[in-house]
C-alpha cells in the first residue's frame, strides 16, 4: 500500500514568508517576521528545541516546508489562558503535545514517586508541566478559542498529539490512577487525535482546514482518532467485543462480505464501559488493537462511550527512504530557542546534539516497549547520504564540536535497513515480533549496509570518534559476527549496554525477549572481538524488576547470576506500566493477550492449559516490587534482612551464609537495614570498588524512558 508523497501538495499562499530561523514563540517574534497571525499554534509541555529528535520541532518545520505559519507556544503557564493568548488563536488549528515524554512517565517513577527534575525543561527545572498535560492544554486552547469569539474572532480546531495522546488514544489502563480511562481524546474534549509520527496527517489536514473544510467532515486520515455519533453507513463491521468466538459480521447495510474492501471495515471493540469492569475484555481489547497495528493490512477499530463511537483510522504508511532524507534535513537550528539561555542547559538536547538517527521503528515486539504502538513496526531508514550529510552538518555547525559523534542509532541501534525480504508477505503479516520466539525466516539479517555506513563517516575529516549508544539488539548483532567484530572495534566507548531483561524463561516469555543463551553468544563474540582490537571492554546488562509474570523464584535466579558473574548494579529500573503497551494489560488483567484469550466455564478464567485463558503472576503492591528490586541490588546491605527474609519464606536458607556461595551475609552492618546488628559483629566488609564492567547504572526509571519511542534520553540497550 502506498501514500501520495509527504509534500507532494501545492504550498499553502503564506509560503511567501520564507522560512523563520525559529518557529516564532511570542508575538514581537510573530511580528518581526511579517505576521499576522499564525495558520498553527503548537502547545509543548517540552523547551522548544528546534532539533529533529523533539517532536514540536519537526512537526513545526514539516508544517512550514507546505508554507504554513506555525508558531510554538512551549512549556505555558497553564494555570490560565493568558499564555495560551501570547500568538493569538490560530487560522487553522491548535496542536497540543504533552512534549517528548508521557507527562506521567515525565513526574513520577515506577514506585509513583514525584521525580525532582525533568530532562526536557532548561536547567532540568521540574514543574514546568502540568500532569496529564494534553488533557490540561487543551482545555486552556478552548478557553482562549472563547474569548476569541466572545470578540468576534473565530475559535480553531483542537488536535492532540504526540507520545501522550498516542499511546491513551483507546480506552487504556492508567498505572497512576489505578483505573481504566477513557481515551484521551474524550478527556480532553479535542476535536481530532493524531497517533504516530503524524507528518502525513498533519500535511494533510492542514490543507484541508486551509480549503475551508469542517473538521468535523475529515474523518478519513489515516493514523488519527475522532469521536462520531453514529458509525458510517458503508462499512462492514467485525464485532470483536467479546472473547468467546470468533469476531462475527454485523451488516450496517446490505453489502456482502466478499464485497467490502478491507478498507471499508472496522473492528468493534468492547466499549470503554465494559472493559472497564472486565479484565478479561481489557486484555482482548489489547490484543485486538495489536493485531491491527500493520499500516498493510490493519482495519479501523471503534469503540463506544457512552453514547459516542470513538472511531480509530488504520495507521499511517510508513515514510519512504525519501520522505525521510527530506524531514530530516529539513532547516533545524538544531539548538535550543534563545529564550531558554538564561535557564541553563536543557539535558535532554545536551545527549543528543552531537547524534544521529538512522531510523524509526521497531520490529523487536517487546511487550513493555511503545515503540511499535507510537512509530509501528516497519522500519523507516534514512539515506546513506543523508546520515553522512548530517554528521558534516554537526562537525560543522555545532559550537564546540570535538571531533565526537555521540550516537549513530535510533529506537534501536542495529534495524537500520533491515525488514521482511517480501513485500508480499509484510503486508499480510500479523505477527507482533519478527525475532520472537525467533528470527522470522523472511526476515533480512544482513549489516552490511550498516557496516558500511560506519565505515564512511568515521572517515569523515574532522570526525575523530563514532559511538552507537543506542539500545542493541543482540539477537540480530548474532547473526552477523562481523557487524559485532566492526562496532567492538571501532564504535564502544569501553562499555555497550544491552538489556537481556531477565534470564528466567517465565518472564522473558512475557517480555517477547531471547534466552540468556543468546546473550552468551553476543558476550562471547564481544569479549574475543575486544581482544582482538587490543582494548579492554565491558558489558553493561540491564535489567527489569517486578515485570509482569516474574515470580520471587524467577527474581532469586536472577540474583544468583549477577552474583555468579560480578555484577553490583548500583540503581535498578522497576516494570512501569506505560499505557497501551502489551505488558500493561497482563499487569491490570492478570491474563497473558500474547496467546488467544477465552472464558472458562466459571466466568473467572482458569489455569494455563484448561479451557481458560493463560494466567499470569503479576508482581504488585509496594513491598513486592521492592522485593524484586532488592534481588536485583542483593549486594546492598540495607536490602539484606528484606531477603533474608525472602530466602527463609522460600525455603532457601542455604544462600544465607558468609560463604562465597551465599547470596547474604547472617550479619548486618551497624546503620544498614533499618536496624541494628544482627547475630555477631562483624566488621564491615570493605566495599570492592567497582569494576570497568560495573559502573553506576541511570537513575531508577529512567531506562524505561527508551520504550516510549523518543529519540533523546536513550538510556539503556536492548
Amino acid at each position: 500500500m502506498s501514500a501520495p508523497p509527504l509534500f507532494g501538495r501545492r504550498k499553502y499562499w503564506a509560503k511567501r514568508f520564507g522560512v523563520a530561523p525559529f518557529l516564532p514563540t511570542t508575538r514581537a517574534e510573530m511580528d518581526a517576521l511579517g505576521w499576522d497571525t499564525c495558520d498553527v499554534v503548537l502547545v509543548t509541555g517540552d523547551a522548544y528545541v528546534d532539533h529533529v529528535s523533539f517532536g514540536a520541532a519537526v512537526i513545526g518545520r514539516v508544517l512550514e516546508r507546505q508554507g504554513f505559519r506555525v508558531g510554538i507556544l512551549t512549556q505555558p503557564d497553564w494555570r490560565s489562558v493568558d499564555d495560551f493568548m501570547a500568538l493569538g488563536v490560530p487560522a487553522l488549528f491548535w496542536g497540543v503535545t504533552g512534549g517528548n515524554m508521557d507527562s506521567l512517565v515525565n513526574h513520577y517513577t515506577s514506585d509513583r514517586k514525584r521525580r525532582s527534575d525533568d530532562a526536557y525543561t532548561a536547567g532540568g527545572e521540574a514543574g514546568q508541566r502540568p500532569d496529564r498535560a494534553v488533557i490540561v492544554y487543551s482545555e486552556r486552547c478552548r478557553e482562549a478559542n472563547a474569548l476569541a469569539v466572545e470578540t468576534g474572532g473565530e475559535a480553531a480546531p483542537v488536535v492532540l498529539g504526540g507520545i501522550e495522546a498516542s499511546l491513551r488514544r483507546i480506552a487504556h489502563y492508567d498505572y497512576w490512577s489505578d483505573k481504566v480511562r477513557r481515551s484521551v481524546l474524550l478527556d480532553a474534549r479535542a476535536d481530532m487525535l493524531i497517533y504516530g509520527n503524524a507528518e502525513r496527517a498533519i500535511i494533510e489536514l492542514a490543507h484541508r482546514l486551509a480549503e475551508r473544510e469542517p473538521i468535523a467532515a475529515i474523518d478519513d486520515l489515516r493514523g488519527t482518532a475522532i469521536v462520531r455519533r453514529e458509525l458510517p453507513e458503508d462499512f462492514v463491521e467485525l464485532d470483536s467485543s467479546e472473547v468467546d468466538q470468533p469476531p462475527g459480521l454485523v451488516r450496517l447495510r446490505r453489502v456482502r462480505q466478499r464485497e467490502t474492501p478491507r478498507e471499508r471495515t472496522a473492528v468493534r471493540l468492547p466499549s470503554f464501559e465494559v472493559v472497564r469492569n472486565d479484565k478479561l475484555l481489557y486484555a482482548h481489547a489489547s490484543r485486538v488493537l495489536h493485531q491491527e497495528a500493520n499500516p498493510h493490512n490493519g482495519r479501523a477499530l471503534v469503540q463506544r462511550h457512552g453514547n459516542r463511537e470513538l472511531w480509530v483510522n488504520p495507521p499511517p504508511i510508513p515514510l519512504t527512504t525519501e520522505e525521510m532524507d527530506a524531514v530530516y534535513e529539513l532547516p533545524f537550528q538544531r539548538r535550543p530557542h534563545p529564550r531558554h539561555e538564561p535557564g541553563g542547559n536543557i539535558p535532554a538536547y545536551e545527549m543528543i546534539k552531537t547524534s544521529v538517527m538512522l531510523m524509526r521503528g521497531c520490529f523487536g515486539g517487546c511487550s513493555f516497549c511503545s515503540i511499535t504502538e507510537h512509530e509501528g513496526r516497519i522500519i523507516q531508514s534514512r539515506s546513506k547520504d543523508s546520515v553522512i550529510r548530517e554528521i558534516e552538518l554537526i562537525r560543522d555547525t555545532v559550537p564546540g564540536f570535538t571531533g565526537i559523534i555521540s550516537d549513530v542509532g535510533g529506537p534501536t541501534a542495529n534495524m537500520w535497513r533491515l525488514g521482511c525480504k517480501s513485500p508480499q508477505i509484510e503486508a499480510s503479516c500479523r505477527k507482533p515480533s519478527c525475532v520472537y520466539p525467533g528470527i522470522c525466516e523472511n526476515l533480512r539479517t544482513d549489516h552490511s549496509e550498516l557496516i558500511a555506513l560506519y565505515r564512511e563517516a568515521r572517515a569523515l575529516p574532522g570526525v575523530k570518534k563514532i559511538f552507537v549508544a543506542s539500545g542493541l539488539r543482540y539477537d540480530l548483532a548474532v547473526e552477523s559476527p562481523e557487524y559485532v567484530r566492526e562496532l567492538v572495534s571501532h564504535h564502544v566507548g569501553g562499555y555497550l549496554k544491552i538489556a537481556p531483561e531477565h534470564v528466567a524463561d517465565g518472564p522473558l516469555s512475557k517480555m517477547m525477549k531471547p534466552g540468556v543463551g543468546t546473550y552468551d553468544r553476543f558476550k562471547a563474540l564481544f569479549e574475543r572481538y575486544s581482544a582482538q582490537a587490543g582494548k579492554k571492554q565491558y558489558l553493561i546488562p540491564y535489567f527489569i524488576a517486578a515485570h509482569p509474570g516474574t515470580t520471587n523464584e524467577d527474581m532469586l535466579e536472577l540474583a544468583l547470576w549477577l552474583k555468579q558473574n560480578g555484577f553490583r548494579p548500583d540503581q535498578v529500573q522497576a516494570f512501569l506500566p506505560s499505557p497501551m503497551a502489551t505488558a500493561t494489560a497482563m499487569y491490570h488483567s492478570g491474563r497473558n493477550p500474547l496467546h488467544p484469550l477465552h472464558r472458562d466455564v466459571e466466568g473467572e478464567g482458569g489455569e494455563e492449559g484448561s479451557e481458560g485463558s493463560e494466567r499470569v503472576e503479576v508482581p504488585k503492591g509496594l513491598e513486592l516490587r521492592r522485593l524484586h528490586k532488592a534481588f536485583l541490588r542483593y549486594h546492598d546491605p540495607n536490602n539484606w534482612p528484606m531477603l533474608r527474609a525472602a530466602l527463609q519464606r522460600m525455603g532457601r536458607e542455604d544462600l544465607i551464609g558468609n560463604g562465597k556461595h551465599h547470596l547474604v551475609p547472617t550479619y548486618q552492618p551497624k546503620g544498614t537495614g533499618g536496624g541494628r546488628s544482627e547475630g555477631r559483629r562483624h566488621k564491615k566488609p570493605k566495599g570492592r570498588k567497582r569494576k570497568p564492567g560495573q559502573p553506576r547504572q541511570p537513575r531508577e526509571g529512567t531506562a524505561l524512558t527508551q520504550h516510549t519511542g523518543l529519540p533523546p534520553r536513550r538510556t539503556g540497550g536492548r
